[in-house]
């Protein structure tokens, strides 16, 4: 289980390389609901996720070897150890699948890592990564199963507490569970947390309803976020003991709650940075009378075309 102590530790260690993101309040009517929303726009993190928490304190917290680091990512994840190792002056090495949109390779490149695609799924992309570090001796960055990594993500949680500390209700979109797992390690119940997921990627979902981790097919809009098979090891136990309740939306409302944030607020928000507040928005969440509701909106890596159309 990961304890406050570790996340607060993360919270100094990585102050000066990831931002303190805002947290706006939303008029109800703007997104079609009869209740005022904090958002945490982790959107607006460096790399445009909030995944650079994580990976700085994974490094920060090792001794990285003459070969650098190593990761496999649906995207984010990637950009966000890339970064991170440009910025400490190690080596990246990041290992994706061939269905990261391009706007995503293109970020990780940026930073100077190299760039492997490998396999169709972020599973193919991971199994590759491993079977690379041990040929190099790389230090691994986990994309959500390390502990350093969860206390890392666990950051936006506190950060959020310290800005809107009267939410009782928080809604966090769930890949492989890294944000969701240290967000309620960190509110560790003084708040409901819910998780929320695309229907076609149920990990948590399906865990949650098996009482272990278990392998799921993953596919649709936001699979390049959110399209880990499994959910992590690490975080189950915390999702078991803190997460109230695993939301599914279909595809057609994340697109729906991708437009209402750039319509009504211009903020353009990936697929998965949407899909929280799309479980309010499509009904598929419906918090209780006098609920105080905060969302993540915890990425931005899309082609801003894309989200316009119907």
């Amino acid at each position: 289980m990961i304890l406050r102590s570790a996340i607060f530790a993360a919270a100094t260690r990585v102050a000066p390389h990831v931002r303190h993101t805002p947290v706006i309040t939303v008029e109800g009517e703007l997104l079609g609901l009869n209740f005022p929303v904090q958002l945490k726009l982790e959107l607006l993190q460096n790399t445009g996720s909030f995944k650079p928490r994580g990976a700085f304190n994974r490094l920060l917290n090792a001794t990285i070897p003459e070969a650098g680091v190593i990761a496999a990512s649906g995207g984010n994840h990637g950009a966000a150890a890339a970064y991170a190792a440009r910025a400490l002056g190690v080596k990246a090495e990041i290992f994706v699948p061939t269905s990261t949109p391009a706007t995503k390779v293109n970020r990780i490149a940026s930073y100077g890592a190299l760039v492997i695609r490998e396999g169709e799924t972020y599973a193919d992309a991971l199994a590759a990564c491993r079977s690379r570090q041990f040929e190099t001796g790389a230090l691994d960055v986990h994309a959500y199963d390390h502990a350093d990594v969860l206390a890392g993500q666990g950051t936006v949680g506190r950060e959020f507490e310290m800005d809107a500390p009267d939410l009782t209700h928080i809604l966090v979109a769930t890949g492989g569970g890294g944000l969701i797992g240290g967000m309620a390690a960190w509110y560790a119940g003084s708040a409901e947390i819910i998780s929320v997921e695309p229907e076609t990627c149920p990990t948590l979902h399906t865990a949650l309803l098996s009482g272990r981790p278990v392998e799921c097919a993953v596919s649709g809009l936001a699979a390049d976020s959110l399209g880990a098979r499994q959910v992590g090891a690490l975080m189950f136990p915390i999702a078991q003991a803190y997460v109230a309740r695993a939301v599914l939306v279909p595809d057609g409302a994340i697109a729906e709650a991708q437009r209402l944030l750039w319509e009504q607020l211009r903020l353009i928000a990936e697929p998965g940075g949407a899909t929280a507040l799309a479980a309010l928005t499509s009904g598929r969440y419906v918090p209780p009378a006098g609920a105080r509701v905060g969302v993540v909106v915890c990425g931005g890596n899309t082609d801003p075309g894309k989200i316009s159309q119907p």
